[in-house]
């Protein structure tokens, strides 16, 4: 199995997540699926099988939580010198471009609107072991562009 590299925070988001699937929804489920089968002919009960899709959903989001949490590899939030590791913030600017924040984050915690980029992303992999002023070429599916460092914290 492959390690997932998660922040502390994104630990904890998916744990609670798990926590929730495993207790509430499932609860929400069994409910909903009890009332669809007293509701009479299963066959032709559309709440059922939308329960029913919905179980298969929850039950399978809980077994990707728990190999994505039982193979985590939780970032310690040590001091990083000037070197792009998971887990580091990185300012870059692009030429002619405003310079852009993003976290280094694992796959599954990337989210580059709210500006964490996953390690595996093209700019992720071209800014990993790099340090403060060196430029990246960054392959790109819409071509290679150049961002330089700013700073790494």
């Amino acid at each position: 199995m492959t390690t997932s590299f998660l922040t502390r925070e994104g630990y904890q988001k998916l744990q609670e997540e798990l926590d929730f699937l495993r207790t509430t929804k499932r609860l929400e489920i069994a409910n909903r699926l009890h009332e669809a089968m007293e509701g009479g002919e299963l066959i032709e009960n559309a709440e059922y099988e939308a329960a029913k899709n919905e179980q298969a959903f929850v039950e399978g989001r809980i077994k990707e939580l728990e190999i994505l949490l039982a193979t985590a590899r939780v970032i310690a939030d040590t001091e990083r010198a000037d070197t792009v590791q998971v887990g580091s913030k990185v300012t870059i600017q692009e030429e002619g471009g405003s310079p852009e924040i993003y976290t280094i984050v694992g796959a599954a915690e990337a989210n580059p609107r709210a500006g964490r980029i996953s390690n595996e992303s093209p700019l992720g992999k071209a800014l990993l072991n790099r340090h403060t002023g060196e430029h990246a070429q960054v392959d790109a599916p819409a071509g290679v562009f150049s961002v330089v460092i700013l700073k790494v914290e």
